[in-house]
């Protein structure tokens, strides 16, 4: 879906950081069972990870699904009705979805690679067996980890999910909204990150706000989960559908940033017909 983008990006004050919150929230409000429902398939997607083969097609088709859900909020400014479909748009788009996917591979080496540099080093996490104790989610392999290491893994971790998402950021919606090759919607996302890095600031700080009673509130709801029953489901539940919202969030900021810096002012448009029959529950 190709937009009428900025070839530079524009630079804006501290103020639009707060904005882009209040803009993500109200496209949230607006659409938000169809907007949750499409992170809730994202979240399944995201869980075929553990497979050999699949995993780590999933992996590659992370920035291709991620513009889907960029487009879903397009669709919801629009006045149109986000359907799940919208998630897998941009993996059919031809010429679009070689980039998203070279994306995918792009940022995945580049992740794995700052990874793989913060923890040399550490004889621990040679061991095969002890490795794959801890990805297959075992917490008493972890235990077993000197808590140097453990810290060394969570900044390794840090930074590897930092500089992915950091060269993603912009480079996806530049691809999808902007026809940009990959080179060029890398350089220019990264420079609009830059010049722009006052309203970032205040976006983040906005962000680490919510956080706050997000994380307080789904931590009581933890603690609950003892109870058993259908107790501890409906409480699993509704964690999920509160991290899930905040993950929302962050898309939708992330959507915002993009069409404030690399889009001109347009007139509202019309929800289109198309728009209007995707995924009517």
């Amino acid at each position: 879906m190709e937009k009428d983008t900025r070839e530079s990006p524009q630079v804006l004050p501290f103020s639009h950081g707060i904005g882009w919150l209040v803009k993500s929230l109200a496209l949230l409000r607006q659409q938000s069972g169809r907007l949750l429902l499409i992170a809730v398939v994202m979240q399944v997607i995201l869980g075929l990870t553990r497979l050999p083969l699949v995993g780590f097609l999933v992996i590659l088709s992370v920035p291709a699904l991620s513009a889907g859900i960029l487009e879903a909020f397009d669709v919801t400014r629009r006045g149109g009705f986000p359907g799940v479909n919208l998630l897998f748009r941009p993996l059919l788009s031809g010429t679009h979805t070689g980039r998203l996917l070279l994306t995918g591979a792009l940022v995945f080496a580049l992740g794995i690679i700052s990874m793989s540099l913060v923890l040399s080093g550490s004889e621990e996490l040679l061991d095969p067996e002890l490795l794959s104790r801890i990805e297959q989610g075992d917490l008493e392999a972890v235990s077993q980890l000197d808590p140097a290491v453990v810290g060394r893994m969570v900044l390794a971790f840090a930074i590897g999910v930092s500089v992915s998402g950091t060269l993603s950021y912009f480079t996806i919606p530049l691809i999808w909204f902007g026809n940009r090759k990959l080179g060029a919607a890398l350089t220019q996302g990264l420079r609009a990150l830059i010049v722009n890095w006052k309203p970032f600031v205040m976006l983040v700080l906005g962000l680490f706000v919510l956080m706050i009673p997000v994380a307080v509130i789904s931590a009581v709801l933890f603690s609950w989960v003892g109870a058993g029953g259908a107790v501890s489901v409906f409480v699993m539940a509704c964690i999920m559908i509160l991290l899930l919202a905040f993950q929302m969030l962050l898309f939708g900021t992330q959507y915002c940033s993009f069409r404030d810096i690399f889009m001109p002012e347009e007139r509202p448009e019309p929800p289109t017909e198309e728009d209007e029959s995707q995924f009517v529950a």
